[in-house]
């Protein structure tokens, strides 16, 4: 049955017209002999039966003995219909059943190899135009309709890939576009943090000539990091594509852009800060690093009460940045915090986007590392981000 199946449309088509004379050959067969005896039958009422019965008797290789056809005045009117009739079946049984049986033919084949294909194809195509595409044409067989269906279902999945895709790119431009603004931010509000502490200084008339020399060194680092961002973002169209650059990173220097960065986000908290291993220097994207660095620190800020350890180890081949903060912790899903626009809370939508824990998972696993979050036992979250050492 299989094979019968799995034949092609024109040797089903050739095999159900075969069947259909076979049988309809047989058929008008049965039909006419069934015919030729009901109309002996009829005759026989009509013939002198001792007669016939004598001459049969006598019937030898010279002559054959035969009922007489009556003649139709001598016949009952029901006879001579029915005697009609016999002689119409007798003559056209083979043409009618043979139509009869080559309609049925095609009407079991419409049936069986092309209504089920067309009604499947039918319901995808309606489908497949009210933009749904959670579906799957089912269609087994292998003849010349499966095949189409094959390839319709082959269309439908490559739409439903076209459609992630196109859906994929749209959220990575969507990304592209807030990280460029969620990784302004961090330089800018360091810029800002100078620019109050300088108004400040200049109003208690304490600022001296040497502490305005840093901020602007560090105002101008800032404003470097933020061109050369601008010129890199301006030629990705989505985070995965930043290429890493490689350089030497080391502790110290680390450290230092850490605290001037921690000088302007964070002066109403206090700062605990300790190196504790320092046993090479890391080969790693300092850029990269330093947004990941910023980013911890500027979510730290945020949520701390007062104080904010922050924990640097560099090893010739691999780095860690760990941030604790004394604040209330994390309270949801930590998986659902690194994804991209996640605010904890309302609040958080009127200032942030939502992108620094994405970003800096992402910045975090590009270098090969990843990025860990977690509860501290004496309360305060607890964030390090570990980066492998880049290969030239």
């Amino acid at each position: 049955m299989d094979k019968i199946k799995n034949l092609s449309l024109k040797k089903t088509i050739l095999l159900y017209l075969c069947v259909s004379l076979i049988c309809s050959f047989l058929l008008s067969a049965l039909v006419g002999g069934i015919a030729s005896e009901v109309q002996q039958q009829i005759w026989w009422k009509y013939v002198d039966q001792e007669q016939y019965i004598q001459a049969e008797a006598g019937e030898n290789s010279n002559y054959t003995v035969r009922i007489p056809r009556p003649s139709a005045s001598r016949m009952s009117r029901w006879d001579h219909q029915v005697s009609e009739l016999c002689d119409f079946l007798e003559t056209y049984s083979v043409l009618l059943i043979s139509l009869a049986g080559s309609g049925g033919a095609v009407f079991l084949f419409y049936r069986n190899k092309l209504k089920p294909p067309i009604e499947e194809l039918g319901r995808a195509s309606k489908m497949i135009g009210e933009n749904n595409l959670d579906f799957q044409v089912d269609y087994t067989n292998k003849d010349e309709m499966g095949q189409l269906c094959q390839e319709f279902e082959r269309m439908r999945r490559q739409l439903v890939l076209n459609n992630q895709k196109l859906w994929r790119t749209i959220e990575e431009e969507k990304a592209l576009r807030s990280a460029v603004s969620h990784d302004l931010r961090s330089p800018l509000s360091v810029l800002k943090g100078y620019l109050e502490m300088l108004e400040e200084f200049r109003k208690a008339g304490i600022l001296d000539q040497e502490k305005e020399g840093e901020m602007l060194e560090a105002s101008r680092k800032q404003v470097q990091r933020m061109d050369q961002f601008v010129d890199m973002m301006a030629k990705l169209n989505s985070l995965e594509q930043r290429v890493l650059k490689p350089g030497p990173v080391i502790a110290k220097e680390l450290e230092q852009e850490i605290r001037q960065a921690f000088t302007a986000l964070g002066r109403d908290k206090q700062l605990d800060f300790h190196i504790s291993e320092n046993t090479g220097d890391f080969l790693g994207d300092r850029e990269v690093i330093l947004e990941v660095a910023e980013n911890l620190l500027s979510n730290a800020c945020r949520y701390a009460e007062k104080v904010i350890e922050i924990d640097l180890s560099v090893t010739s081949r691999e780095l860690k940045i760990r941030v604790k903060d004394d604040g209330e912790g994390f309270q949801k899903d930590k998986e659902e915090l690194t994804k991209a626009f996640y605010q904890q809370n309302i609040k958080d939508s009127l200032k942030h986007t939502g992108l620094g824990m994405y970003i800096s998972r992402l910045y975090c696993e590009k270098h090969g590392g990843s990025l860990l979050l977690e509860n501290d036992q004496a309360g305060g979250a607890v964030v390090t981000a570990i980066f492998r050492k880049l290969s030239h």
